[in-house]
């Protein structure tokens, strides 16, 4: 196998059931209408019919995936299984447990000669939709409530730390960070973390300045913004790509970030871009709950409309772009559908005799990308965990969009040689772990 075509070895923190981790492997299909190869000339897609298309496989493979929430895992398994992924490399452990087995038991190893770290530490507590505690955060690494307690770096606000630490003992070339947008804009979050993680192995990383992405500019039928950050081995990149990623403004060729492919309603349609997607394309060719055979689409919250002043009260604009599907409100999902009284728009549909319901599990599932084939309310069978209809309303919405998490793999992909072809300026032997010093 040469080089270009060598298969890199991804390890996933944080994974959930897997929507960074699908990005990072490809291999499954999302609209037709969410692609444009007019941006992303490398990207190599079949059709197949029904307005999908399948995105290629990627040069990446995860050797290592962990959480604490045994639903993940289940639905993990399940899909990942299938596509030849070994379901024994998802670790259902805190990732301070496992750095703590690494370096002062010896009863755990992280994989050797890793190439990328990718992970979306937990964000409910810098999320605008939850109590912003941030590094202050009353939940223990385990997710359980840790009382009155001084915070500490295993709160559930400061687990970006132990992620650090992985990077220490694995020393990947480039790792990957995804949390909310409402980081960037509780104190100096944002400066902390960015300079915690260059602080790995004596300052061994250049980080390079956190940006908030969009979603729905990469495809995605939903307006969901993330922060992003990328940060890159100084010892493994060439002299020229280390002297243009510590400018400070980052060339279009050298930024990691992937270019945008399609514009928003109050964006005009400029550098070759598409029209935003929409729900209606997101949930088309859909079967209505008791018609369809799919058991992620039978289920559906019944919580009932509660009024426009609470939270979830809403019905997606079929035309517009879908809402951020959150993990927090998984009872009170938007609705697909309300009555006239309620405020419904949708005549037709209500004149046919649907009725008013909340958007199902697949709804869901559709509007963040993930391919129908992700099996998500899942029987319990071989002693793995069951997954019921709100378990897997709460992980998909905890999820990275897989095609935005493929959007920054493929750059990844695209951009390896440039940043570390010809001239890598350590040995090809394996350093020893540099730890960070919790």
């Amino acid at each position: 196998m040469n080089k270009r075509s060598k298969r890199m070895k991804v390890i996933s923190l944080f994974s959930g059931c897997g929507g960074m981790d699908l990005g990072f492997e490809g291999d499954f299909d999302v609209l037709e209408a969410s692609v444009n190869l007019s941006v992303n000339k490398s990207w190599k897609i079949k059709k197949t019919g029904d307005g999908r298309a399948r995105l290629g496989k990627t040069r990446f493979h995860i050797v290592f995936a962990n959480d604490i929430k045994p639903e993940a895992k289940a639905a993990w398994v399940n899909y990942f299984g299938k596509k030849g992924v070994n379901p024994d490399n998802y670790y259902l452990d805190s990732i301070v447990n496992l750095v703590k087995r690494e370096k002062e038991e010896g009863t755990f190893k992280f994989p050797a000669e890793c190439d990328v770290v990718i992970g979306g530490f937990p964000c409910q507590d810098f999320s605008i939709a939850g109590k912003r505690l941030g590094f202050a955060s009353d939940k223990g690494h385990n997710g359980k409530r840790i009382g009155q307690e001084e915070p500490t770096v295993e709160n559930r606000g400061q687990l970006y730390i132990w992620m650090r630490e992985v990077i220490g003992i694995t020393q990947p070339k480039v790792f990957v960070a995804e949390n909310v947008k409402g980081l960037t804009n509780l104190r100096d979050v944002k400066e902390v973390i960015e300079r915690d993680f260059a602080s790995v192995c004596n300052g061994g990383y250049l980080v390079i300045p956190a940006k908030v992405i969009n979603a729905a500019n990469y495809g995605v039928p939903q307006g969901r913004e993330r922060v992003i950050f990328f940060g890159f081995k100084k010892s493994s990149l060439n002299e020229r790509a280390l002297m243009e990623l510590q400018k400070e403004h980052l060339s279009e060729e050298y930024s990691p970030y992937p270019l945008k492919t399609h514009y928003l309603p109050e964006e005009k349609p400029e550098n070759g871009r598409k029209r935003f997607v929409t729900v209606r394309e997101a949930l088309s060719g859909l079967d209505e709950p008791e018609k369809s055979t799919d058991i992620s689409q039978q289920k559906y919250s019944k919580a009932k409309y509660m009024g426009r002043h609470c939270q979830g009260q809403q019905e997606v604009v079929l035309d517009g772009i879908g809402p951020t599907i959150r993990s927090e409100h998984h009872g009170n999902i938007e609705f697909r559908r309300l009555t006239r009284e309620h405020g419904g728009r949708y005549g037709e549909e209500l004149d046919e005799g649907l009725r008013e319901r909340r958007l199902s599990v697949r709804e869901c599932a559709r509007i963040q990308t993930f391919p129908d084939d992700y099996e998500f309310v899942i029987p319990a069978q071989k002693g793995n965990k069951s997954v019921s209809g709100s378990e897997a309303y709460k992980i998909i919405g905890n999820a990275v969009p897989p095609l935005l998490g493929y959007h920054i793999a493929k750059r990844l992909e695209d951009n390896w040689e440039l940043y570390f072809g010809e001239g890598e300026r350590e040995s090809a032997d394996r350093k020893g772990s540099c730890f960070g010093g919790i």
